[in-house]
């Protein structure tokens, strides 16, 4: 077995650090290495033990989890971020994700979701739940005008049209397999799309390419979605 996933959590409220700990260190290879009770702390211990995961409620004191999670993501960009919310539809979310979180998931989750998210998140994927990211971009996000039929919008002109056939399909929440088998190509040509659209627009992960995808006007947002 390789390293474990090192994991700091963050939350103001003792009980919900317990019990994500407990539910973490029930999975074998997950380690939480430490404990914060608010932003500016979960700051310092991830300068101080540098986890794959840094997992942080948006609602903390001294800082909030969005100022940690932008601190973090701008000066110890080898963690990533995972943000812990009781909203399924707030701005901060969408900001953190703006900001290059690496995905966000409810408190009231499953378990196996949360060990899921952070496996994924440390693995280097972003946890995009569809339907919720659709909702927050569909409240938050100030979409440019969709471009017209045939037209691509100016941020993403440096695509190839099967990327941005990738990009779309990513906004659904698609996996590489399943994207590869919508296209009908092999699943690495898939990561070599992803990676390749990351590159071309400067971007962290999938979280970032969805959030793109929505402000540009290349995806608009379903009003049904709510």
């Amino acid at each position: 077995m390789g390293e474990p996933v090192t994991v700091v959590i963050a939350d103001d409220q003792r009980l919900v650090r317990q019990g994500l700990r407990l539910i973490l260190e029930s999975e074998p290879g997950i380690a939480v290495v430490a404990e914060a009770a608010d932003g500016a702390e979960a700051v310092a211990l991830v300068r101080q033990h540098s986890p794959a995961v840094a997992l942080l409620d948006i609602r903390m004191p001294v800082l909030d989890g969005l100022r940690a999670a932008r601190l973090v993501i701008e000066k110890y960009p080898a963690t990533r971020v995972l943000i812990l919310t009781t909203f399924d539809a707030d701005e901060y979310v969408y900001e953190a994700l703006r900001a290059g979180a690496s995905g966000f998931l409810l408190k009231d989750a499953p378990s196996d979701q949360l060990i899921v998210a952070v496996r994924s998140v440390a693995a280097g994927d972003a946890l995009i739940d569809p339907v919720i990211t659709r909702r927050l971009i569909s409240r938050f996000a100030l979409a440019a005008r969709p471009p017209g039929p045939g037209e691509v919008p100016a941020a993403l002109s440096a695509l190839t049209a099967r990327e941005l056939d990738v990009l779309r399909l990513l906004t659904r929440g698609l996996s590489n397999q399943e994207i590869a088998r919508e296209l009908v190509v092999e699943e690495n040509t898939v990561k070599t799309h992803v990676s390749r659209i990351l590159t071309k627009l400067s971007l962290r992960d999938r979280v970032q390419a969805v959030v793109l995808a929505y402000e540009t006007g290349l995806v608009v947002p379903d009003p049904r979605a709510r």
